[in-house]
């Protein structure tokens, strides 16, 4: 992974507005500088905060908010090893848990980080000890900060009284990864755009390729859907490097489903820059 000549990649034909944020990408490693979590369920390539800068000036974007990914569990130093590098330009969402000492969440916070976040996906581990979560959520929750929930579409209806039920704003990740083959009338998608109409509720569309395949055709309208019923609370973001994917995703691809998710300027510079500059404090 870190040897990707982004020289030789194709420049997506959509250009980003001015201070366009990737809202949801991960850094990995180097191992052998922030070794990966014993527990992890898999082991990604290496790919440190110098590839994903190469990537974001590649595409044209401008800043980022790196999002601690599951193989490096509770161990944030390589995320906050990012933000330190680009601090006017990253921030950062941390996994917290029950051995995080008190002391961390406000130098975690002096750094940039804004959000714990928490996996619900079977595949990755499942559900979190709700004991933990609460007291997680309870401790970063003085600090301003939001939840983010990464889910399984499945689970969406049943997470759902306990998402009305936080007191704290809380992002979904990845459009919940609603099958886009299910198309925009399945169950899911509407208790997600239920959801969405809390004023507390954020929604990624992020992950296009982990709902669907080239070219992404039918994760377009679902992510469309979900923009058009919170236009002011939605965000995106390339999930580079793309841990456990089904294929290897082109993210100029990515970048170039923008203008039918949000067609108009005034949606994409909300998507793009507003929504996450409110929301992270940029």
């Amino acid at each position: 992974m870190t040897g990707i000549d982004f020289a030789k990649r194709r420049k997506p034909a959509f250009k980003l507005p001015p201070n366009a944020t990737d809202a949801h990408c991960h850094v990995f490693g180097p191992g052998n500088v922030f070794p990966y979590a014993p527990n992890r369920r898999y082991t990604p390539e290496d790919a440190p905060k110098e590839t994903l800068k190469a990537l974001h000036d590649h595409l044209g974007i401008s800043r980022a908010v790196i999002v601690q990914a599951s193989c490096h569990g509770s161990d944030n130093r390589a995320m906050l090893d990012a933000l330190a590098w680009q601090p006017e330009l990253y921030r950062g969402v941390a996994i917290i848990d029950e051995n995080t000492p008190g002391t961390d969440i406000p130098v975690m916070h002096r750094a940039g980080v804004r959000g714990a976040r928490f996996n619900f996906v079977k595949h990755l581990g499942g559900s979190p000890d709700m004991t933990v979560f609460a007291n997680v959520l309870r401790r970063i929750k003085p600090m301003g900060w939001h939840v983010v929930l990464h889910v399984d579409a499945p689970d969406i209806i049943p997470l759902s009284d306990m998402m009305r039920g936080l007191t704290l704003p809380f992002v979904i990740d990845h459009m919940g990864r609603v099958p886009a083959k299910d198309g925009v009338d399945q169950k899911p998608l509407e208790a997600l755009l239920d959801l969405a109409k809390l004023d507390r509720c954020w929604i990624k569309v992020s992950g296009s390729e982990r709902i669907d395949m080239p070219p992404y055709d039918k994760a377009i309208p679902i992510a469309r859907k979900i923009v058009e019923a919170s236009p002011d609370r939605v965000l995106w973001g390339t999930d580079f490097p793309h841990p456990n994917s089904t294929h290897d995703a082109d993210e100029a691809d990515l970048v170039d489903l923008l203008p039918h998710i949000a067609p108009t300027a005034e949606l994409q510079k909300k998507l793009l820059v507003d929504n996450p500059a409110k929301l992270y404090g940029y």
